[in-house]
């Protein structure tokens, strides 16, 4: 009998910002609470695009998950671990990979839309074209029944489905049929189900999508002053120059925090203070740093015992490593005997 769980992972490219708060963290603070969740850190997803790059992994695997901790995921609640440490990934992603047409890893819509993106990388690899395959292994080696994605992480999440329902068909079958004639099938590999999430709607400072590539970021634990500094010095509606010009909130940068952090009343002052040009943009700007930094303080409260005493963090992902692995390891019991692989 399977157990309904949760999976999601995240690459450690170091410490998040707050797009990574309201786009996936919140969620997983959230999912905790309604599911045995498994949360890891992809370090060897990490390599699929950075291999060159391995010396900044694990400090960035450690920042990362420590803003995990900040963020309210729950070592309690959930098994936080790192994708390296569990070995049983790279075993049934092997095995898998014996079963895998390569067509269905050419048509994976990332991969030729990350090596167009990514032009400066060789990303002529089998890391990268296999990576699709490795993500599935991440999944079905938990029999992980719930995924949380995006709408445009599902053609990831079908495939990993299109793999379990292959595997099943070739050596879960027992040798009977069903009433409708066709064969009875093992449930050996879980078949996962997306939890669709909302596209994330937070904006960078400079309205684009928040995201490191765009230098538009404020970090989770980032200090106040800085906070301050770089929400003051947002750009804002380019048509209005001067204070006693009215503005369009609908063309400011600041309007997209304020949808976010600020109040019905205080949306509604925006609104009006900035087309008749009763406030200055110094003003309009105020509540979002104070909502900001109101949103801030509980992470910077829960970071601090981890930043402190660095061997928390060690003995968390520890843990979860052990019941991580204890999960992946019966799984795969059952795949090695399903491939005639059992071992004395």
């Amino acid at each position: 009998m399977f157990v309904a769980k949760v999976l999601s992972g995240m690459r450690p490219t170091g410490r998040l910002h707050l797009g990574h708060h309201h786009g996936v963290l919140a969620n997983w603070v959230r999912l905790q609470h309604d599911y045995p969740c498994l949360f890891f850190v992809a370090d060897w997803h990490a390599l699929t695009t950075a291999y060159d790059e391995p010396g900044t992994i694990e400090q960035n695997a450690r920042d990362m998950v420590i803003d995990w901790l900040a963020a309210g995921v729950d070592p309690e609640r959930a098994t936080l671990f790192v994708q390296s440490r569990v070995p049983e990934h790279a075993e049934l992603h092997l095995l898998l990979s014996m079963m895998t047409p390569l067509s269905w890893l050419e048509r994976v819509p990332t991969y030729k839309d990350q090596q167009e993106k990514l032009l400066h990388k060789d990303l002529t690899t089998y890391g990268f074209l296999g990576y699709p395959l490795l993500q599935a292994a991440d999944i079905l080696i938990y029999r992980a029944d719930r995924v949380p994605v995006g709408e445009d992480q599902v053609p990831h999440l079908e495939f990993a489905r299109e793999i379990a329902r292959r595997f099943n068909f070739l050596y879960g079958q027992t040798g009977r049929r069903r009433p409708d004639g066709e064969p009875e099938l093992k449930t050996i590999l879980v078949e996962p189900a997306a939890l669709l999430t909302a596209a994330a709607k937070m904006p960078g400072l400079d309205g684009q999508k928040m995201s490191k590539s765009y230098g538009n970021t404020i970090a989770l634990r980032e200090d106040e002053a800085s906070v301050r500094k770089k929400i003051r010095t947002m750009q804002t509606d380019p048509q209005r120059v001067r204070r006693t010009d009215p503005g369009d909130p609908d063309l400011c940068p600041v309007w997209q925090f304020h949808q976010i952090y600020a109040s019905e009343e205080v949306k509604a002052w925006v609104q009006q203070g900035c087309r008749s040009a009763g406030i200055g943009c110094v003003e309009c700007k105020q509540p979002v740093i104070e909502g900001v930094l109101r949103e801030q303080a509980p992470m910077h409260e829960r970071a601090r015992r981890y930043e402190e005493e660095p061997r928390l963090v060690q003995d968390i992902i520890a843990a979860g490593c052990a019941r991580a692995r204890q999960l992946a390891q019966e799984t795969m019991r059952d795949v090695r005997a399903a491939l005639g692989l059992g071992r004395s």
